[in-house]
Formats: C-alpha cells, structure tokens, sequence
C-alpha cells in the first residue's frame, strides 16, 4: 500500500529569518494524522537566511541527521565539536542522554537549505555522539546508496535506530529497485525534481508513505534527488 502526500499538504512556517516545511507535527504545526511514519518522527525542509540561525538549544534520546542541499550550516555542540556541514555530507548526531548544539548559516549572501531529520532511537540513556561523512554525487548517480544505518559501515553513518537511509540521484533511464520487508514500513521523499515511485508520479516535495509492499522501484526520474527511509513499523 502506497499514500502519496503532495509537497503543498505538508505545514508550514515562516519566521523571516527561518522558512521551513513540516512533514510531520512539529512546534507550531500540529496534524494528528501526521505524528510521524514508523519512528521516523521529523522531516523539515529548513532555509536559513545568511547570518542567521539557531542558538544553543538541547535535545536527548534523538538521532538527528542533517542533509544540506544549498549553502553550508555551522554546526557546534556540548561534546566540543565545531563543523560546516557542506552539500553532499551526512551528518549523525545522536542527542542520547542529552547535548546542547547550535546551528547557522555563516555563507555570505546565500541561503542555507538542508532537511532536519529525526528518528526515535532503539536505545536511550547513551553517550551523545556526533559523526560526519561525504557522500559525493557520482555515488549516489543512478543507485541508492546507503548513507545510515544501525549496523557499523565505512560508507554510511551509525544511527542507534532500527533504520536505514538511502540517497540517490536519478535522471532519463536511471532506476533503481530496493528490496523491504513487507512488515516493516518505508518511506520516500523526493528533495526535487520528479520520479514514479512503484509506478506513482512524485514531484519535489512529495513523498510516498509505504507499508505491506516488498519492493520500492524508481524511475521516470528528471533531475530527481531522493531519500529512501526503511523503518521499523
């Protein structure tokens, strides 16, 4: 069974300084029919103004991705970290049993645009930790390529959740098949351009809600870069 949510039906805020699209309730937006998918329980699509940003502000017993698209976001933490966190990096966070971090757009005259994501942990009470890698795009042409996951891996970064991540860039003939287990549920979403996902046309924005179904098929793809959850139900 596949629901497709149309880009537009996802909330909405804007701060001035922060525009940002709600996938699930999140502060100010509240839908009871989207708590969240699985445990995957936040995506939002952020842009923050140049000079701008969030300040020091804590969270515990949450794996928090980020995926920057445009720009680049200043990343610095309880733990003593101190990042920029490019286009074509993935970066971990896992908020355990607590960490205080800030973030902000430091690019002169360009917006910062990322997705802030959220996965309810399978472990809780651990020692914060922070993690980072690059994933350039030639690995993500045509594939999905896994860039989280619970188990240890030299490409993807740890998550402690029972979920995997996956990128991939698809334009004209480019597909790709991803095998799941009917009992657990996955999720799409498509950053920008359009894709068919199982035969079902998305377009930026959009994303595709999946249970009961053992494979996701991509294709149709223009311009298309898109994140493939596998979720525990």
């Amino acid at each position: 069974m596949i629901k497709i949510r149309k880009s537009q039906d996802r909330g909405y805020a804007d701060h001035g300084w922060l525009k940002s699209y709600h996938s699930f309730s999140f502060a100010g937006y509240h839908d009871p029919a989207h708590m969240g998918w699985g445990n995957l329980r936040v995506i939002n699509e952020d842009r923050i103004a140049p000079g701008t940003g969030f300040g020091a502000h804590g969270h515990r017993d949450m794996e928090i991705i980020s995926y920057v698209l445009e720009g680049n976001l200043a990343h610095k933490d309880s733990m003593g970290n101190v990042k920029g966190i490019p286009p074509g990096d993935v970066q971990r966070m896992s908020a355990g049993s607590g960490v205080m971090h800030s973030e902000f757009n430091h690019a002169v005259g360009q917006t910062t645009h990322f997705l802030q994501i959220w996965i309810e942990p399978n472990v809780t009470g651990i020692a914060p930790s922070y993690e980072q890698k690059t994933v350039p795009p030639a690995d993500k042409r045509g594939q999905l390529r896994l860039v989280a996951a619970n188990e240890p891996s030299a490409d993807a970064v740890k998550i402690h959740a029972d979920a995997a991540l996956y990128a991939g860039l698809f334009d004209g003939a480019e597909s790709a098949e991803l095998t799941i287990d009917p009992g657990r549920k996955a999720y799409v979403h498509l950053v920008r351009g359009e894709l068919s996902v199982n035969g079902q046309r998305l377009g930026g924005g959009d994303a595709a809600l999946i249970e009961q179904e053992s494979r996701i098929r991509l294709d149709g793809g223009h311009d298309a870069e898109v994140l493939v959850f596998d979720l525990a139900a």
